[in-house]
């Protein structure tokens, strides 16, 4: 049963401008493992959180750096939650993560969906 659903666009080189213009945004926004990615992924990872919020319900509180989305072996991305969103998604009954990401013509995109 799906749970919830979320989509999120990113225009890559205007969130670019954001990461130069604010000093601490790349380290509230991502993980240690996710940081050192090119721009166009951090793009398309940043749609994939706020994608996975929205398939939550866009509570209140929920950590950035409590969801990490990987590549897995396959290369597929994947996500992996703790904290405020482990909370949320076990509130739900979430028990798994379909993810889907894209960046093509300066535009980063993802769509969530969580499943229960």
């Amino acid at each position: 049963m799906i749970i919830g659903l979320g989509i999120d666009v990113v225009d890559v080189e205007r969130f670019g401008q954001s990461l130069e213009r604010t000093p601490g945004l790349l380290e509230r926004l991502f993980t240690d493992e996710e940081r050192s990615l090119p721009l166009n992924s951090l793009a398309a990872r940043f749609a994939a959180k706020e994608a996975l919020a929205k398939a939550l319900g866009a509570p209140v509180g929920l950590n950035w750096q409590d969801a990490t989305v990987r590549r897995g072996e396959d290369g597929r991305p994947h996500l992996q939650i703790t904290g405020t969103v482990e909370a949320r998604a076990e509130a739900l009954g979430v028990h798994a993560w379909h993810v889907s990401l894209s960046h093509d013509a300066g535009i980063a995109s993802a769509v969530v969906i969580a499943e229960g």
